[in-house]
């Protein structure tokens, strides 16, 4: 079986892997069990389709192991200490930049204030603000960018 299988095995797992060696490993993986599966008396209808199982299996198997391998060893990153945006300082900084910009949309005349906060955090269009408002939605259009200049200044203020 191993003579007249095994190039066309080697082949098979070869295109599937896109390295030799693997594949060359995974081929004798796959006889050893489908001998072992030979020598343990249960009978085998046909050798070649279980000798293609065992690889495909062989190979998922493989696939798995190495997404699992994949994720970083705890060594290895023991002395990092985590993503940026949680580490205390990034942390205390994001604060201060929230608490920046909500002192620049509490900084805009109260009419601006309630058209850009219904536009941004409410998700609300032009159209329906100014009918809530009782204003036009150029009148709107005005007030949202005046908050957006605002949360801009304050951006650039803090980028300096």
């Amino acid at each position: 079986m191993f003579e007249r299988y095994h190039l066309e095995l080697l082949n098979f797992l070869h295109r599937l892997l896109g390295d030799r060696h693997a594949a060359a490993d995974l081929a004798q993986e796959s006889f050893v069990r489908v001998l072992v599966h030979q020598q343990s008396g249960r009978a085998i209808a046909n050798a070649r389709a279980l000798l293609y199982r065992t690889a495909r299996n062989l190979v998922i198997d493989s696939h798995r192991r190495a997404g699992v391998r994949g994720h970083d060893e705890l060594d290895a990153i023991a002395g990092h200490a985590g993503p940026r945006h949680l580490q205390p300082d990034e942390a205390l900084a994001s604060g201060q930049s929230v608490q920046a910009y909500l002192r620049a949309i509490e900084g805009l005349p109260p009419r601006c204030r309630d058209a850009f906060i219904l536009h941004v955090f409410d998700g609300m269009t032009h159209k329906q603000i100014a009918a809530r408002m009782g204003i036009s939605a150029s009148m709107v259009e005005k007030h949202i960018v005046r908050g957006m200049l605002a949360c801009r200044a304050c951006e650039r203020s803090e980028a300096a």
